[in-house]
């Protein structure tokens, strides 16, 4: 009978090159990455430690056979999908050169795969922002309750919450995008 567990880790959109690493050292630890299951649930199955790389592919719609079927004509392996995230893995040992260590084949492709997450992914952040969160927060600073209002409390922790990831993931993928330039 396989051994399983489940690790629980949150990645940003702009953190996929540290959950790579993270999936990476895993597999080093003999721990196999079988699914995900949103938003940060990691299930492993036991294996063999082994030298392997991860890469992830951002495509925010559902996987086909030709899209995949690309990948094992590179010698990638599918390990699932999460929330727009494809999850692919090669052993080193398989690795000739440095250049099949990634899935890109070149830094426009990567900058494209980039620009996609910014626009399905940060763009709508934006406008939840700038069309519910600003003008509930002006709302409730407007009206007399203010501070003491419970509705104002959790709308300024959301707030911050999301000043937060526009300048975590914004920040991170901008020098993404230069270093890819």
């Amino acid at each position: 009978m396989a051994d399983y567990k489940t690790k629980i880790r949150f990645f940003t959109i702009a953190d996929y090159e540290n959950a790579q690493a993270w999936l990476e050292d895993q597999r080093r630890q003999g721990w196999k990455l079988k699914n995900m299951i949103p938003p940060c649930f990691f299930k492993f199955e036991k294996v063999e430690p082994e030298e392997v790389v991860y890469q992830l592919d951002y495509k925010n719609e559902k996987v086909t056979g030709e899209y995949l079927q690309m990948f094992r004509d590179y010698g990638w392996e599918y390990s699932g999908s999460c929330m727009g995230w494809n999850y692919f893995w090669k052993a080193k040992s398989q690795v000739e050169s440095s250049c099949e260590l990634e899935i890109f084949s070149d830094s426009e492709s990567k900058l494209d795969m980039v620009n996609h997450i910014f626009k399905t992914r940060m763009l709508p952040l934006v406008v939840i922002f700038c069309t519910i969160l600003i003008p509930s927060l002006l709302k409730n600073l407007t009206s007399g309750n203010g501070i003491s209002n419970s509705f104002f409390i959790i709308t300024l922790i959301v707030f911050a919450l999301y000043i937060y990831i526009f300048l975590h993931c914004g920040l991170k993928l901008k020098k993404i995008k230069n270093k890819l330039k």
